[in-house]
């Protein structure tokens, strides 16, 4: 289960990781002229864009630029401004990189090279994967409660912790997907989105840690734990989508929820005697680790590989040993229940 809380650690990060400020890319008066000439004329160098060229009114000729796009990049809607800071981005960049200069963050991002109108197109292949893994952990452990491992006499599994994984893994696999949405196009919905599942993600990871640590069946208790959590955390997403998308209080909030569950599990795997612990110390130490990526900052490699990107492969063999470990869980609590009706 630390495995659980880990990755739970890692989504976390990812709630402030999308911070966009003041970066110095876009103080280089250069690339700001770029800019603006750029919303001008509608042209980098010797490259135009149709969307930039509008009639007496103010209206882009032709029709909406959305319109005249290729079909697999017309959901993005790449406006004017997005493309000239693109390609004025990259054009800056070239030459930063002639005079030996290393590349620097543009809007709080780092310089990276759209594939098929994809923003960052390495991130969205790890959170795939990473959703693919999540999906294919859950069904297995569907399949070993439902259809494996002997029923209650009362048709239900004794696996006292079922329903709890089951929508875990809704959580998960949704917290993935708008990942890889959010890394494909970045907008204020896909942000908030993206944001907002990991927070849910991370509220409901506290949740079930907190009750498979402490082994709490009843289910009284389990709503008196439950219910202020919940109660926080969507007061936290509604205050980060309809007042203030505050970056550095969600930080806090996140960072928050996952040291509590690291303590949490850290505490639960050096007391306990389940025969998988060390899965569970794996992940721990895993993510730990992959923590240092996200400290350790650095530009993308051919403008498509950075720190951020990394962090998501590290998790997804961290996800596929968390599964493990709960399809063990499900087993090992299941045979202590069994022998204890014998």
């Amino acid at each position: 289960m630390a495995r659980h809380r880990f990755v739970l650690f890692l989504i976390a990060l990812s709630c402030f990781v999308g911070f966009i400020g003041a970066s110095p890319g876009d103080a280089d008066p250069v690339y700001q002229a770029c800019v603006g000439q750029c919303e001008k004329t509608g042209c980098v160098g010797d490259k135009c864009f149709q969307h930039c060229t509008f009639s007496s009114d103010g209206n882009p000729i032709d029709g909406p630029w959305y319109l005249q796009e290729p079909l697999y990049i017309q959901w993005k809607q790449w406006d004017c401004r997005s493309d000239c800071r693109y390609h004025c981005m990259l054009s800056r960049e070239e030459e930063r990189q002639k005079l030996g200069y290393k590349p620097v963050k543009y809007h709080g991002k780092w310089p990276f090279k759209r594939i098929y109108g994809i923003q960052e197109p390495v991130s969205v292949a790890f959170s795939a994967l990473n959703l693919a893994v999540q999906f294919h952990g859950w069904v297995s452990f569907f399949i070993l409660v439902n259809y494996k491992l002997p029923f209650r006499p009362n048709k239900k599994t004794y696996y006292e912790y079922t329903g709890l994984w089951n929508i875990y893994a809704v959580f998960a696999m949704n917290a993935w997907i708008w990942s890889a949405v959010f890394h494909s196009r970045d907008v204020d919905l896909t942000e908030k989105l993206d944001y907002s599942s990991a927070v849910a993600l991370l509220g409901y990871s506290l949740i079930l840690a907190i009750i498979r640590a402490f082994n709490v069946r009843l289910e009284a208790a389990r709503v008196m734990i439950a219910a202020p959590l919940i109660a926080f955390v969507t007061t936290h997403i509604l205050y980060l989508n309809f007042y203030q998308l505050d970056y550095g209080l969600n930080m806090k909030v996140c960072v928050a929820m996952g040291v509590l569950q690291i303590v949490l599990w850290a505490v639960w795997a050096g007391v306990t005697r389940h025969p998988s612990r060390w899965k569970v110390w794996v992940v721990v130490l895993g993510g730990a680790l992959a923590m240092l990526l996200e400290i350790y900052d650095f530009p993308p490699y051919w403008g498509l590989v950075d720190a951020h990107a990394l962090w998501h492969a590290t998790t997804i063999p961290l996800t596929y040993l968390w599964w493990s470990f709960v399809r063990d869980d499900s087993e090992f609590r299941t045979s202590i229940l069994i022998k204890k009706t014998k």
